[in-house]
């Protein structure tokens, strides 16, 4: 029984994870600055990044299609079992839904992303200021609740490292390898 997540997996996990911070700070930062190039440009960043996160996500998900996660450990209750299920499949759903809703607001509000300065992205609607602000607010929103099922998902898994003393965060550390068979 593999009681560790693939070197691709574990990677895209890492390199999500890195992504998100670094765009929910981003986005943090430049909402309330005033209008100038400085912010256009941090806005074009933050579009970048939300698409990179928004791809990364589609091969995380492919990839786990193709390669199931290792088993959780014996020791583990059902509801735990339960809960850690419901937990990934809101992080997948709310990493899509995240950069998706920026998508659709960046369209309703009739500013086209053009990846990495390069590639135009079709808008999804057309301009429309009160479906912008819906979608702003849905944006806002849908970034909470994933800030609040990542602090779940870090506190189970220090929980799991510091207070189980199971493998369950080490399958996922890149520099660590698990204690043997969960």
């Amino acid at each position: 029984m593999n009681n560790r997540y693939t070197a691709v997996a574990i990677a895209l996990h890492w390199l999500i994870a890195l992504a998100i911070l670094c765009n929910f700070a981003l986005g943090l930062y430049m909402a309330d600055l005033p209008i100038s190039p400085a912010k256009l440009r941090l806005y074009s960043y933050h579009k970048w990044i939300g698409v990179t996160i928004f791809l990364l996500v589609l091969i995380r998900i492919a990839w786990r299609l193709t390669h199931p996660a290792p088993t959780l450990p014996a020791s583990i209750p059902a509801w735990q079992r339960i809960a850690a299920g419901a937990s990934h499949t809101g992080l997948y759903l709310l990493t899509l839904a995240v950069p998706l809703a920026g998508w659709l607001f960046s369209s309703a509000s009739g500013f086209q992303t053009v990846y990495l300065g390069l590639m135009p992205i079709p808008d999804l609607v057309d301009k429309d200021r009160a479906a912008a602000d819906a979608l702003k607010a849905a944006h806002w929103y849908l970034n909470l609740t994933m800030a609040a099922v990542v602090a779940l998902h870090v506190a189970a898994a220090l929980k799991h490292h510091f207070h189980d003393r199971d493998d369950v965060l080490a399958r996922m550390l890149p520099l660590i390898r698990p204690k043997g068979k969960t």
